[in-house]
């Protein structure tokens, strides 16, 4: 099935909050997770902490809800709340200390093309190698970070618009998936067409055959009469010639 740009942003989307919401920390709340930090790593996590807290969308609120430093769009606001798991608030952002790196999670570049370029473009300018894999912006030091490129990504859009964007990427991945069962449907329907209508074919073989049958004796009947003609014929002709001499 090919899906269109919109759908596959969405199963992307989908993908990188289901990754998230499955790193599990024991921490119960912010400050706990970062008292538990290495030094370096508090430092680094703290100052990108502050830039997303100055930057972030009114309405959203930070918590621990993900298992690291979340960032989500309270049931208050979305009572519908992530898709996959209604009990838990829509997902935004969020900010992790990894085995081998720290990461920042920014579920909306994942949604609108012109913010990923935007995002992208920012970050080329400040002279900071990315490294963006499909479901993280992933760095080691504080440094790699452009950090107002970061507060200008987090502060790009509203609540509002952020919702109003997850549930076109909702709905195009639901329709996507409805075609692609309508096909599954289509093709089912059609192999069962094509299996009544060879079923059908097989009695009316069996008639023809029965036909067929019902013929070679009639032929073999034919035939012997065709012989007897012919030996009467004979026997004619035989006597014919005698009654001559």
């Amino acid at each position: 099935m090919i899906l269109g740009e919109g759908a596959r942003r969405g199963l992307r989307w989908a993908r990188d909050v289901w990754i998230i919401t499955r790193m599990q920390s024991k921490a119960a709340t912010v400050e706990q997770y970062l008292r538990e930090l290495p030094e370096d790593r508090r430092v680094a996590i703290e100052a990108i902490r502050k830039v997303i807290l100055k930057n972030l969308p009114k309405g959203i609120r930070e918590g621990m809800g993900y298992g690291m430093i979340g960032y989500f769009v309270p049931h208050e606001m979305y009572p519908a709340g992530y898709h996959c798991d209604p009990r838990l608030p829509l997902p935004f952002a969020s900010l992790a200390s990894q085995k081998n790196h720290m990461a920042i999670y920014m579920m909306h570049l994942y949604m609108g093309s012109a913010l990923e370029r935007r995002f992208r473009a920012g970050w080329e300018a400040a002279g900071k190698k990315l490294d963006m894999g499909k479901s993280c912006v992933r760095f080691k030091r504080l440094e790699d970070v452009p950090l107002d490129v970061v507060g200008d990504t987090i502060g790009a859009i509203s609540a509002r618009e952020y919702i109003a964007m997850y549930e076109a990427q909702v709905g195009e991945m639901k329709s996507a998936k409805k075609k692609s069962s309508k096909k599954k449907t289509s093709k089912k329907g059609a192999g069962k067409k094509a299996a009544k209508k060879k079923a059908a074919k097989k009695p009316a073989a069996k008639k023809a055959s029965k036909k067929k049958a019902a013929k070679k004796p009639a032929a073999k009947k034919a035939a012997k009469k065709k012989t007897a003609k012919k030996g009467g014929s004979k026997k004619a002709s035989r006597k014919k010639a005698v009654a001559a001499a």
